[in-house]
């Protein structure tokens, strides 16, 4: 089963408009739907939402240009907070198997007040920031920018607060058939960001085979 022409424009056209889990919930959810109808739709939601995504990043050269940033940056700093720090904490655990000074802004072991005490040119700030926009990450983002660093915006809309600030922007659709906006194509695109990075990084290779004996020598995973 997929959505017929009718669904896929209301769900395309309220994915803005409903801001809430709970006005998402309301306007998506019946009570009287079977988990077979349900199921059907929210897939089909997601693999049309994912195709939109590839299509979009197969023509603009955004993702390349963050992944150069990245690359050429002497520290790289990922923050996101609330349902972003999922996404945020992704993309550090990838990005720091291949490249060194991957640090995530966790509020815990790396404090953004300490990150923006001593920001560098060479510095980036990765900052996910999807709706319902948390303003802890738009804030440290314009400090970040005030003080010289590069921000890379990953975002859901052209229009996103952050979009405003960053040097570079990333548009990520979330368009789902849930409550919850979609997070596929985030980490589809998490993914591609990583391998784009990893790929150029000098020393990449190397560190990648440290890691892995360093691995072995701590008896890490079963076998």
């Amino acid at each position: 089963m997929t959505l017929d022409e009718t669904q896929i424009h209301s769900t395309e056209s309220d994915n803005r408009s409903l801001v809430s889990p709970r006005d998402r919930y309301a306007a998506r959810l019946q009570m009287n739907m079977s988990a077979a109808n349900l199921r059907a739709r929210v897939l089909d939601a997601e693999l049309r939402n994912l195709q939109r995504t590839f299509d979009h990043l197969g023509e603009d050269d955004s993702l390349v240009r963050a992944a150069s940033g990245i690359v050429s940056a002497r520290r790289r700093f990922i923050v996101g907070a609330g349902k972003s720090l999922a996404h945020a904490t992704l993309l550090a655990w990838d990005l720091s198997a291949g490249l060194g000074q991957v640090l995530l802004v966790d509020e815990v072991t790396v404090r953004s007040l300490d990150v923006l005490l001593d920001v560098r040119p060479s510095d980036v700030l990765v900052a996910f920031s999807f709706r319902r926009y948390q303003r802890r990450t738009v804030t440290v983002a314009e400090e970040f920018a005030a003080q010289g660093g590069v921000v890379i915006g990953i975002t859901d809309s052209p229009d996103a607060p952050i979009a405003r600030i960053a040097h570079e922007v990333v548009v990520v659709p979330t368009v789902s058939a849930s409550y919850a906006d979609s997070p596929t194509a985030v980490a589809a695109v998490i993914h591609l960001l990583t391998t784009l990075t990893t790929a150029s990084a000098k020393g990449a290779r190397r560190r990648l085979a440290e890691r892995e004996r360093l691995h072995q020598a701590l008896d890490t995973y079963l076998e």
